[in-house]
Parts: structure tokens; C-alpha cells; sequence
């Protein structure tokens, strides 16, 4: 048998392997506008549901470690005379009271977060997916942590108000908070829970961000696997 026919067999195998493989190295340029905009947006209303559904569920903050809201530092130190003075089930039952309250404002930020994937653009979408792990993140929160913090203050309010201890604490942080020891967004508990509120939603986002950009087709959507595989 000739070796002619057979190098040009193997040499065609060879090629026809090169050919796949190129049409699979998919990079960030070889994605159109549409995709690239179709893909992270798709995450982001992915990775902002997931965040928002485990959050806003009962103890979805209280039973999370990562996002746990505790007494600011300054009460915390107090805690030991408190607890002296017979006072301490009633910041063990505040601490839970703020938890709570998280956990009923939260599902109000899923709308917002929506909204602010339609107002994204192609020059946006291009440079949050070419961006750090968190530049999902970083966009959510620039544009909607202001909105979001006045929807849940006065869900926040309601319910720690039905604590007898909120009161005593805004009138001893609104002191603390004078002497700069504390900063403006701790001189109330509504305030305080309002802010580690959208701590927690944003690192549970960026936590998704991760998820998705480490596995882009365990996503479960062609278009994230395409988009995102892309940056791999």
C-alpha cells in the first residue's frame, strides 16, 4: 500500500481536528453586540433572582453567616453590662427583629435589579463582561443601591419599631454617632439594617457572578455557556 494515501488521510484528519477545534475557540470578539448584551443579561436576571429568592426567604439572612446582621460594633462592646442590667433577650430578640426586617425588604429589589438590566447598553454589556469578577455586581449597586435603600427603609422601620429596644438604640447611637465612633448609617437601627441589608443582596450577587463566570454551562442557558465560556 502506498504511503501517499495515507499521509494525506491523516493529514485530513488533521486538518478536519484544527477546523473543530477553531470553530469551538469561541473569544470575547467573535461574540456579536446581540449575543454579548443577550448573555449578560441573562446572568445578571439569573444571578439577581437567585440572590433575591434565597435572602427573602424566612431566616435567609438570620441563618447566613456571610450576610447575618449584628450589632454594630459600638453595642456590641456594650453587650456585658447589658447583659447585667437584664436587658440582653431584648438585643437577642433586636438582632433577630433586624434579620427579619432584611428579609421582608429584600424581595423588593428584584424589580429594580430587572430594571436595570433593560437600561444597560452594548458598550455597557461589553465592558462588564471584559471587567472583574464582580462587575456585574459593581453595576447593580451603582445603579440601584440608591432606590433600593429608599423602598426598604420604611419596611425595615415597621418592623423594628415593634421592638421596644429600637428606640433606646437610636437614642444611644444618635449619641455614640457624635462622637464619631460610629458612622451616620448606624445612629439608627432602621438605617443600619437598611445598609446591611444591601450588603448582604450585593454579595450574594457578586457570589452568583462568581458561580456563573466559573461555570458559565451549569447555568443552565445556552447563551450564558456561549457568552460567558467565551472569557474562560
Amino acid at each position: 500500500m502506498s504511503l501517499i494515501p495515507v499521509t494525506l488521510r491523516r493529514a485530513a484528519v488533521a486538518v478536519s481536528l484544527l477546523s473543530a477545534t477553531a470553530a469551538f475557540a469561541v473569544s470575547l470578539s467573535d461574540i456579536s453586540n446581540q449575543d454579548a448584551t443577550s448573555g449578560l443579561k441573562a446572568a445578571l436576571e439569573k444571578g439577581a433572582t437567585v440572590a433575591v429568592s434565597k435572602l427573602g426567604q424566612q431566616n435567609g439572612f438570620l441563618n447566613n453567616d456571610k450576610v447575618k446582621i449584628k450589632l454594630p460594633s459600638a453595642l456590641e462592646q456594650a453587650m456585658p453590662l447589658i447583659r447585667m442590667t437584664g436587658q440582653g433577650q431584648k438585643v437577642d430578640d433586636l438582632v433577630v427583629d433586624m434579620n427579619h426586617a432584611a428579609e421582608a425588604a429584600v424581595p423588593l429589589a428584584k424589580p429594580l435589579l430587572v430594571n436595570a438590566v433593560k437600561s444597560m447598553s452594548v458598550s455597557d454589556a461589553k465592558n462588564i463582561l471584559s471587567g472583574g469578577d464582580t462587575s456585574v455586581t459593581d453595576f447593580f449597586r451603582q445603579k440601584t443601591s440608591g432606590e433600593l435603600a429608599t423602598k426598604f427603609l420604611p419596611i425595615v422601620k415597621n418592623i423594628t419599631d415593634k421592638n421596644g429596644l429600637s428606640a433606646r438604640y437610636n437614642a444611644t447611637m444618635g449619641q455614640v454617632a457624635k462622637t464619631g465612633l460610629v458612622s451616620g448609617d448606624q445612629s439608627t437601627v432602621e438605617g443600619y439594617v437598611t445598609q446591611r441589608a444591601l450588603d448582604g443582596l450585593f454579595l450574594m450577587i457578586g457570589e452568583e457572578e462568581k458561580a456563573i463566570r466559573q461555570d458559565p454551562v451549569g447555568a443552565g442557558s445556552a447563551i450564558i455557556g456561549k457568552v460567558f465560556g467565551a472569557l474562560k
